[in-house]
């Protein structure tokens, strides 16, 4: 029997309630510290005239309002499916690590733009002993924080916090920038304020714009995770009455929601009520070891009574395998009757033009077998990288 949204857990066995108040809690805690960081930073940089020191600290209110974000689309995403969105609105958590991505693209525009200002226009700063010290302090708090969402947000697939775990970790570098230029002015009396200020906004902007490459990836649906991939046909076909596993497509539906669906091979000899029993277990199988729901099976009856149908098999896979872009065939079956065969070709998106790759063996096949109706459908493996 298929498993209901409302049992799900995720793939560290955590329960989707459980789930959200980690990203939650973890927010709040990005939240008060950047809020605290920026306070402080602001300070400190109004006081010495330091425009990389205020320009930090802005990102650290835009870090902030990141965290924030994450908890509305963290909630947002939680909601149980409906006649709507019968697939639940886990994808909002990917719109919500957008949004973060063009936060922190307009933080580096605008940091850029007054940093730009101040090489025009420059001021001079005036450090003092305590407010380098606060710095510091700054940044061993990022680096711990950094690591603390990144971490946290792994373990939780959510892309909002791994998102924001790596700003605070970009931020710490950021900070011991400033301090460093900070070191260079008392000691030499060179002001780079203004240039490292423009050094850091285009950190930022590198930034964003990664982040928002792989969120927008995620959003438009990227191939199956091969690894995930793999296990799962490794599951399916450790059933001694399945042949072959083939055609896995998964649909990501928010983080460790997926669905999908597969083709077996199986003997041509199974009765309904055997397939059905073996779907059925296959479903559950894969969803407790993978947390996959597979919504359908699709069946292959393979050829188990004749040797002259296998030769001919065989006779066809070579000549398929032979071309170059070809990674497999299956889904065999040969119709002695009407005199018809019929396979899968999955074809390799490396080839410049996969229909031209199956036109060709479609063509060799037919020279082998000219009395014979070829039937060729061509295939995609959704795991390729």
């Amino acid at each position: 029997m298929k498993p209901k949204y409302t049992d799900y857990t995720d793939s560290n066995g955590n329960n989707a309630d459980s789930r959200e108040k980690i990203i939650i809690r973890t927010s709040i805690i990005g939240i008060i510290t950047n809020i605290l960081l920026a306070a402080t930073k602001a300070v400190i940089g109004l006081m010495s005239s330091s425009i990389a020191i205020v320009m930090d600290a802005v990102n650290n209110i835009s870090d902030a309002g990141a965290s924030l974000i994450t908890i509305i689309g963290t909630k947002l995403a939680g909601r149980q499916p409906d006649k709507k969105h019968p697939f639940g609105y886990g994808r909002v958590e990917y719109l919500s690590a957008m949004i973060i991505s063009l936060i922190v693209l307009y933080a580096g525009i605008t940091s850029l733009t007054e940093s730009v200002k101040k090489i025009i226009n420059p001021d001079i700063p005036e450090y003092q002993t305590a407010s380098l010290a606060i710095i510091v302090i700054a940044v061993l708090v990022k680096i711990i924080l950094g690591r603390y969402v990144t971490t946290t947000g792994k373990k939780v697939n959510s892309s909002s916090l791994i998102n924001s775990g790596e700003e605070a970790t970009l931020d710490s570098i950021i900070s011991a920038s400033t301090l460093l230029a900070a070191v260079l002015f008392l000691a030499f009396g060179i002001s780079l304020e203004a240039w490292l200020g423009a050094v850091i906004s285009v950190i930022i902007i590198k930034s964003g714009l990664e982040m928002l490459k792989d969120t927008v990836s995620q959003i438009l649906g990227e191939g199956n995770d091969a690894e995930l991939a793999k296990h799962i046909k490794e599951t399916v076909t450790g059933y001694p009455d399945v042949l072959g596993a083939y055609d896995l497509v998964l649909n990501n539906y928010g983080p460790d929601s997926i669905n999908g669906s597969i083709h077996v091979e199986v003997p041509d000899t199974f009765s309904m009520d055997r397939l059905d029993r073996l779907t059925r277990e296959i479903q559950e199988e894969v969803y407790l070891k993978h947390k996959v729901i597979l919504t359908a099976i699709g069946i292959y009856s393979s050829n188990t009574k004749d040797e002259h149908i296998a030769e001919i098999q065989k006779r066809v896979r070579d000549i398929a395998l032979s071309h170059q872009y070809v990674r497999q065939i299956h889904g065999f079956y040969f119709d002695s009757e009407k005199k018809t065969i019929r396979f899968d070709a999955v074809i390799s998106f490396d080839a410049k033009d996969r229909r031209e790759v199956c036109r060709s063996v479609y063509e060799d096949i037919k020279k082998e077998f000219p009395d014979h109706d070829i039937k060729i459908a061509m295939d995609t493996d959704f795991s390729e990288k």
